[in-house]
C-alpha cells in the first residue's frame, strides 16, 4: 500500500473512494501525520460523511470533537498569554498553527494543535519570561547546558510548561538560529506584522513572512513525523494568499531573496506540486527557476524529502525511509550550527542518551 492521504487534497473536489482495508490504513496514516482532524472536516465540508463506513466514521466523528475541545483550549491559552503579557506592556507574535487559529487562516480547519509559539524583541525576552513565571509558566530545563544551548545558540529560550495546565510555551526572537546558515534578524519580520483584529498587542507575521517561515520550519528542522501536515498548511496559506492579494507572489519570491531563504521555499514550491499540484503562475515560473539550489543539492534533497513527507506508517513505509529521515535530521543540525559547536553538542547528546543524568527524585530516600 501507499500514501492514500496526499492525493485526497490533490484532488479536494473528488470523494475518496476506499475499501475497509484502505479506510484502516487511512485512519493509521492521518493518525501518525496529525492529519485526522483535517480528514474529517474536510469529508464534512463537502458532505461526504453519510458515505464513510459506519466504523471509519466514528473515527472520523471522534476526530471533530477533539478538534473543538482543543480548538476551545486554544482560545483561551492564548487569552491567558495577552493577559499575563499585558503587565508589563509587551506585544507578541503568534506564530504556525497559533497564529493560523488567531488569524483564522484556512489551515486551522480540523488542525490539532500542539506548543503555542510565540515570538517578541529580543531585548523583551526577560520580561517575557518573567511575566509568564508570574502567570504559572516554567521551564522544566535544568541542565547548565541545555540552559546555555538555547539561551546563546537558538532562536528561543527553553519551552515553559504552566504548573496547573500543562500547556506549553515556546518563547522565540526570530525563527532561526542565530548560530544558522539560514539565519533571520527578527527585527526584519517585526517591522511587518499583522495585528489580529480581536486583541491588542497581539499580532502574526506577514502573509509572504508566514509562508516562509513555514517553508524554513518544515525544511530547517529535521523532523518530518508531521512534515506532510506542514506541507499541507503551506498549500492552504499559498491558496489563500494569492486569491486575496494579486501582488502575493512577487512579494513573496522578493521577501525570499531579502531574507536569504530562497533554498527552503524551492523546496517547498517543488513538494507542492508534486504532492498537490501546486502551481507558481506562469508569470513568475522563471523568478522561481532563480530560487534554485545547484543541481546535485536539488536532486538529493528531492529524493530524500520524498521519502521523509510521506506519513510514519506501515501501510507506506519504503526501503531507505530511516535512513532519509536521519540524513535529514543530521542535515538540519549542520544548517543550525557551525561545526565546532556542531560536533561537541552531538557526541554530548550521545552521551546523555546513553547516560542520562538522573534526576534527584530518582534515587530513592535515605533511610532515617
Amino acid at each position: 500500500m501507499s500514501d492514500l492521504l496526499s492525493p485526497v487534497w490533490a484532488q479536494p473536489e473528488l470523494r475518496p473512494e476506499f475499501s475497509l482495508a484502505q479506510w484502516e490504513a487511512v485512519l493509521g496514516q492521518s493518525r501518525q501525520a496529525g492529519l485526522m482532524g483535517r480528514l474529517a472536516r474536510h469529508h464534512v465540508d463537502h458532505g461526504w460523511m453519510t458515505e464513510v463506513p459506519a466504523k471509519p466514521r466514528l473515527y472520523l466523528e471522534g476526530a471533530l470533537r477533539q478538534v473543538d475541545r482543543l480548538h476551545h483550549e486554544l482560545r483561551w491559552e492564548i487569552d491567558c498569554i495577552h493577559r499575563a503579557l499585558a503587565p508589563v506592556g509587551v506585544p507578541f507574535v503568534l506564530l504556525k498553527g497559533a497564529a493560523y487559529f488567531a488569524a483564522d487562516l484556512p489551515p486551522k480547519r480540523g488542525r490539532l494543535f500542539g506548543d503555542i509559539d510565540i515570538m517578541v524583541r529580543r531585548e523583551h525576552l526577560q520580561q517575557v519570561e518573567s511575566a509568564l513565571f508570574r502567570a504559572g509558566w516554567i521551564s522544566d530545563e535544568r541542565d547548565a547546558y541545555n540552559q546555555r544551548y538555547y539561551r546563546e545558540w537558538m532562536h528561543e529560550i527553553p519551552p515553559m510548561r504552566h504548573v496547573q495546565r500543562g500547556t506549553v510555551i515556546d518563547v522565540h526572537h526570530t525563527i532561526t538560529p542565530p548560530t544558522s546558515q539560514m539565519c533571520v534578524e527578527g527585527e526584519a519580520l517585526l517591522e511587518h506584522i499583522v495585528a489580529v483584529d480581536a486583541l491588542q498587542d497581539v499580532y502574526v507575521l506577514a502573509p509572504v513572512d508566514m509562508v516562509l517561515h513555514s517553508a524554513v520550519h518544515l525544511f530547517q528542522e529535521g523532523e518530518f513525523e508531521r512534515g506532510l501536515r506542514d506541507l499541507l498548511d503551506l498549500n492552504d496559506l499559498v491558496h489563500h494568499f494569492e486569491s486575496h492579494d494579486p501582488d502575493f507572489w512577487r512579494q513573496l519570491i522578493s521577501r525570499a531573496h531579502a531574507l536569504k531563504l530562497q533554498t527552503p521555499l524551492h523546496h517547498a514550491l517543488f513538494h507542492l506540486k508534486r504532492l498537490f499540484g501546486t502551481h507558481v503562475p506562469p508569470a513568475f515560473q522563471g523568478a522561481v527557476e532563480l530560487l534554485r539550489p545547484p543541481w546535485w543539492q536539488r536532486r538529493l534533497m528531492a529524493m530524500l524529502l520524498e521519502a521523509a513527507l510521506r506519513p510514519v506508517h506501515p501501510s507506506c513505509r519504503q526501503t531507505g525511509e530511516g535512513l532519509a529521515r536521519w540524513l535529514l535530521y543530521v542535515r538540519s543540525h549542520a544548517l543550525r550550527m557551525p561545526m565546532t559547536l556542531l560536533v561537541p553538542h552531538l557526541v554530548r547528546k550521545a552521551w546523555m542518551q546513553r547516560f542520562p543524568t538522573k534526576k534527584p527524585e530518582d534515587h530513592p530516600a535515605a533511610e532515617a
